[in-house]
């Protein structure tokens, strides 16, 4: 199986072509796991409610969630952007399906109660987390079953709360969850820039390890996906790659070395 992650900016600009490279995949177990936070945001503004952006003291960005913003975010990525992917994959006579984590518990989540953030003068505090969740478990069984009957696999990034309530999950952390529980055989982040740059080089290959360690060299944004990329190294996945989402066909370029690899040790040699 695969698991692939494309970033909003990356949908917006080329989503077709991204859709369509997933198609050739299907006999391997295609998961793909939708971003959407600049729709959302535009949304919430077309309601008259500020986009919540707040930075961690460790430079990972994150969108604060509270009731109305939560109401906009599952009508948007549960509901305008997973249902138009399906449809136009489906209008081609592809077998999908979209599903969010909510759907039969498939990702549940802990809510964030409290949060530390940075506010823009670099000072620590602490504020309400909102619907905002961290994936707790994934269940790998749907996954299987679903893609064993043939189904490309659209999920929207909603998490199941332990009291149930939805709660709004990072997709690269919910990719990087998912790849992770079925094992799967490749992790693919699509972005908006063709990997990692390190000192203005991009990074073709590194080892979980060497990923973590790079985290504080990294901007915000690509530090999630590294770190996720990382994560689902260590727990199994066969590699993971961070690669650009704005080519013809995004995976087979990623597979041609057009990306940065994150592997394991005793995987480096297959690169």
């Amino acid at each position: 199986m695969i698991v692939v992650k494309a970033g909003g900016r990356a949908l917006l600009a080329n989503r077709d072509r991204i859709l369509d490279s997933l198609v050739p995949r299907i006999h391997e177990g295609v998961v793909f796991v939708h971003g959407g936070g600049d729709v959302v945001s535009d949304y919430e503004k077309r309601l008259g409610i500020e986009p919540q952006i707040v930075t961690s003291p460790t430079g990972i960005r994150s969108r604060l969630t509270d009731a109305r913003e939560l109401e906009v975010y599952v009508m948007v990525m549960a509901g305008k952007l997973g249902k138009e992917m399906s449809a136009y994959l489906n209008a081609k006579g592809v077998k999908v399906l979209n599903i969010a984590g909510v759907d039969a518990g498939l990702l549940k989540a802990k809510r964030k109660k409290r949060i530390v953030v940075v506010d823009e003068r670099g000072r620590k505090r602490a504020v309400d987390g909102g619907y905002t969740g961290t994936i707790t478990s994934v269940d790998a069984e749907v996954l299987k079953t679903l893609t064993g009957l043939g189904y490309l696999l659209i999920i929207s990034p909603l998490a199941l709360g332990e009291e149930g309530e939805m709660l709004n999950v990072d997709g690269d952390s919910a990719a990087s969850a998912i790849a992770s529980a079925v094992k799967a055989k490749a992790l693919y982040i699509l972005t908006d820039v063709e990997g990692l740059y390190l000192d203005g080089k991009i990074v073709k290959q590194l080892t979980p390890a060497e990923a973590l360690e790079s985290l504080e060299k990294i901007g915000a944004g690509m530090n999630r996906k590294v770190m996720a990329a990382a994560h689902a190294v260590e727990a199994g996945v066969g590699a993971a790659y961070i690669c650009s989402g704005l080519v013809d066909d995004p995976l087979s370029n990623a597979d041609a070395g057009n990306a940065t690899v994150v592997k394991a040790l005793s995987n480096t040699s297959d690169a």
